[in-house]
């Protein structure tokens, strides 16, 4: 019987061989990737069943990353592994095509059965967050937080960039754009959000998941 193909994309060593003691007995481990531009491009030459995404990813967050890979990608399956466990963050990953949402703390059974669920056609949310994801589904208007302010999602990338620490040529170089549309986007998004310091949108940044602390 031929094992599923899981691609995982994590930043940190030990999270990766942790997953891969867990998952290699029952799946095919076809690769690993570190951030996510790497996952954009290693996807499609891999053609995984399921993928294994974090949320706090650089060069591309697992959300921006995850809007990409469905529209390259229709029919992945798509599991964040994440430390986030907000209900927004939760809500938001299966917005843009999430299949499941396991936490890190979250004991290896219930990765395990994230994917084993995801391949049998259906969604999994790890027990610890499913009330309060439930309660934020079900709250009137009123009573949702408010999301971050709207922006492109070129607009995002600059951002999470700037967040972390690019100078604007080595975006340029990253996005295959030039210096003076980074420094357009980046006067935009200081604009539309009505942030004045490169710090001010660091912290936006982080505050809203797009790069890690």
């Amino acid at each position: 019987m031929t094992k599923a193909r899981i691609l995982l994309a994590d930043d940190h060593t030990l999270v990766v061989e942790g997953f891969r003691k867990i998952l290699e007995p029952e799946f095919e481990l076809v690769g690993t990737v570190e951030d996510g531009r790497a996952l954009l491009e290693a996807a499609p030459k891999l053609q995984p069943d399921v993928i294994l995404l974090d949320i706090s990813m650089p060069l591309l967050n697992g959300i921006d990353a995850a809007r990409r890979l469905k529209k390259m990608m229709p029919d992945v399956k798509l599991i964040f592994v994440t430390m986030h466990a907000d209900p927004a963050y939760v809500t938001e990953a299966f917005r843009v095509g999430a299949t499941g949402y396991v936490l890190k703390r979250s004991a290896a059974a219930d990765l395990l059965q994230a994917v084993r669920t995801v391949l049998n056609g259906h969604y999994y949310v790890a027990p610890p967050i499913t009330k309060d994801v439930l309660n934020s589904l079900l709250a009137s208007p009123a009573e949702r937080q408010p999301g971050p302010e709207p922006l492109s999602p070129r607009q995002r990338e600059v951002l999470q960039l700037v967040a972390e620490g690019h100078s604007l040529k080595e975006i340029a170089d990253i996005l295959k754009i030039s210096v003076k549309t980074v420094e357009y986007h980046k006067a935009q998004i200081m604009q539309q959000l009505d942030l004045h310091t490169t710090a001010e949108l660091t912290k936006y940044a982080i505050a809203h998941g797009l790069t890690a602390s």
